[in-house]
């Protein structure tokens, strides 16, 4: 397992063996925030009848706000690198529990109509700006991979306020991964950067 993909399952096995099932379980503030970041995410999405990758799944929130959204017909599949994280998913959703596996950095991952993933690029720790960013941009193209019909993601956004800021934490250029998806992926790219959150979601569609 790459050491950029060990440091994330290791720093969220902790948390939720922290926090259990909750928005801090998987490191945000709480829920309000949480189904706010969905609410961008899931632009992509038909209202039914589509098959759906959540890549850095945790404990299953998107599977929960999908159901209480309304959305029908589709076929969700949750990946995460930590064993933890899938173990509480499975447990919150038995009868839904085959939706929900355990992957390794180096894994293939079933493609999908699409792919979405919150909060998995912010948390770098000791990584480096540079080598966190080249991770994250060989993930993109790992979700292009998997979300056939378009993918999702987010990140915090370098225009956040400096005194706030926290220094294991990524801070991305939205500038710059509007204009490497526009380059690399597709020419029906959207930058979603006004629902009063420190951070900006990217909607990829093909």
């Amino acid at each position: 397992m790459k050491k950029e993909n060990l440091m994330i399952e290791t720093y969220y096995s902790s948390k939720i063996k922290d926090f259990g099932l909750s928005p801090e379980g998987v490191d945000w503030n709480g829920k309000e925030s949480q189904y706010l970041r969905f609410d961008q995410l899931a632009k992509l999405l038909p209202q039914e009848g589509f098959s759906l990758v959540d890549i850095g799944c945790g404990y299953g929130a998107l599977l929960s706000y999908l159901h209480e959204k309304g959305y029908a017909q589709f076929d969700y599949t949750g990946v995460d690198l930590s064993p933890a994280m899938i173990e509480e998913a499975k447990a919150l959703f038995p009868n839904e529990s085959e939706r929900f596996r355990v992957v390794g950095g180096n894994d293939e991952i079933e493609p999908g109509d699409f792919a979405v993933a919150s909060g998995i690029f912010n948390v770098r720790q000791e990584v480096g700006d540079d080598d966190w960013k080249n991770f994250i941009i060989e993930s993109l193209h790992q979700m292009n991979r998997i979300g056939e019909k378009g993918f999702s993601f987010n990140i915090l956004t370098s225009y956040s306020d400096i005194p706030k800021r926290r220094d294991y934490l990524y801070y991305a250029s939205p500038e710059f991964f509007f204009k490497y998806c526009k380059e690399n992926f597709s020419r029906n790219v959207a930058l979603l950067h006004d629902y009063d959150l420190y951070e900006f979601t990217i909607i990829v569609r093909k």
